[in-house]
């Protein structure tokens, strides 16, 4: 596992994200069962470590993939309020970004395309590409977890029924 901590690289990048008040709001949102905060950082670690391996913009990666999901909403959102966010976040994560640091146009990219398909905007760039698809096997893994419970139940309830059938 990446010891994010001992990345002074990483760290340097993405320091001031980190540390701004406004930004570490959201290690109070609930987002697949941990924080907000650490399913972007996450993301952000995972897709720098890759674009990095690739030689593409990992500054950017970083910094795109720290603020994909920066957006303020109340953890007291209703189911239906919690998919509209699906499918706008990615615009309300955008404005508040520029709002808050300077971004340049691929980490807005990154920031703006990382719900593709379920978001109306195609990653232009490699790097966008490499946001969008860690945040889908992270976020993925996220839920998994979450609901492992759930899986557990169902594969036992499918390994009873099975059982049940072959005994007849």
């Amino acid at each position: 596992m990446f010891n994010i901590k001992k990345d002074y690289e990483y760290l340097s990048i993405v320091n001031n994200i980190l540390n701004n008040e406004e930004f570490n709001k959201i290690n109070k949102i609930e987002h697949h069962g941990i924080t907000r905060f650490e399913h972007s950082l996450k993301v952000s670690y995972f897709s720098y470590k890759i674009a990095k391996a690739l030689k593409l913009n990992y500054k950017d990666v970083a910094r795109g993939g720290l603020l994909h999901d920066f957006f303020l909403s109340d953890n007291e959102r209703s189911d239906k309020e919690k998919l509209f966010d699906t499918f706008t976040h990615p615009k309300r994560a955008a404005i508040k970004a520029s709002e808050t640091f300077e971004v340049n146009d691929l980490e807005k990219d990154i920031i703006v395309s990382h719900m593709f398909p379920f978001y109306k905007a195609i990653p232009k760039y490699g790097e966008s590409w490499i946001v969008n698809l860690t945040d889908k096997v992270i976020g993925s893994y996220e839920l998994l977890c979450q609901n492992s419970y759930k899986l557990n139940c169902a594969a036992n309830y499918l390994y009873l029924f099975v059982l049940l059938n072959l005994v007849k």
